[in-house]
């Protein structure tokens, strides 16, 4: 992503349609996990922080990274100071940290999404849990992918079937941003021919804002349905809720010698 269009994600993450809805699904998916008890939480690609500080708020120890020098500067810009600047195909902490650990479109941003969905699985405690958000559909590609860098839009089928081979168990998933995949998914395919441009990373024109309690209405009642274990049949975003299973010890030490020797860091 450009400076640009971190300035934008700065400024409109709070409360721009699109992010409030993804939040209240999210915590939809995670209502019973984080009413249990305080957790360690890791956001694996944080962006300009949004997701920081709505779960630090809820009471949990939180903790982020992204590669990005510009999200992390817009994170330290909102106070909140327990972030660094890393790779998620190189996550600078121990095995077995976090209780929680969530990314939001960032594996298909990667060439080595295994090594990232192992590393992932590698700093979660045992029989923590996974929430991980790609963009759905490579059909859906546009000039918004290739502005973000997105390297790949994924299936739910293509997400399970890699978090399996890392060795998580599926809990949940489901497809988000059903209602309105019509619309953007028409928008997309203009895109690709040729009809306008650029990333979807910014506030809607002045004419069109009124849409945007529309839509974040229509993102509500989608978390409404997934929060009835309603799972979508398709939309712009795929998901899949995951458990790290239980692997030998062997196995483990192997993978993390092999891949991530020096990580020996733990939260503070």
């Amino acid at each position: 992503m450009r400076a640009v269009d971190y300035e934008f994600l700065f400024n409109i993450e709070e409360d721009f349609w699109w992010f409030v809805g993804m939040r209240r699904i999210t915590d939809t998916i995670l209502a019973l996990q984080l009413r249990s008890s305080r957790l360690t939480v890791l956001d694996a690609g944080c962006g300009t922080g949004i997701n920081l500080l709505h779960f630090e708020k809820a009471g949990h120890a939180v903790f982020g990274f992204d590669y990005a020098r510009e999200a992390v500067s817009a994170v330290q810009q909102r106070g909140f100071r327990k972030v660094v600047r890393a790779s998620i195909t190189d996550i600078p902490y121990s095995s077995d940290t976090f209780d929680l650990v969530y990314s939001f479109e960032v594996v298909d941003e990667v060439s080595d999404s295994d090594r990232s969905i192992h590393e992932l699985y590698r700093v979660l405690k045992p029989g923590g849990f996974l929430l991980l958000r790609l963009p759905a559909f490579d059909w859906l590609r546009s000039s918004h992918d290739t502005d973000i860098g997105t390297l790949h839009r994924y299936t739910v089928a293509e997400m399970e079937e890699k978090l399996k081979r890392a060795g998580f168990r599926i809990r949940r998933s489901t497809y988000a941003n059903f209602l309105l995949f019509p619309v953007v998914g028409i928008r997309r395919f203009l895109k690709h021919v040729g009809i306008g441009g650029g990333t979807d990373t910014k506030p809607l024109p002045v004419g069109l804002r009124w849409l945007d309690p529309v839509f974040r209405m229509l993102l509500g009642l989608e978390a409404r349905w997934i929060g009835w274990n309603f799972n979508l049949p398709f939309g712009l975003s795929a998901i899949c809720y995951a458990e790290k299973g239980v692997v030998s010890k062997r196995h483990s030490e192997e993978w993390s010698l092999r891949n991530h020797p020096g990580a020996s860091r733990h939260p503070s």
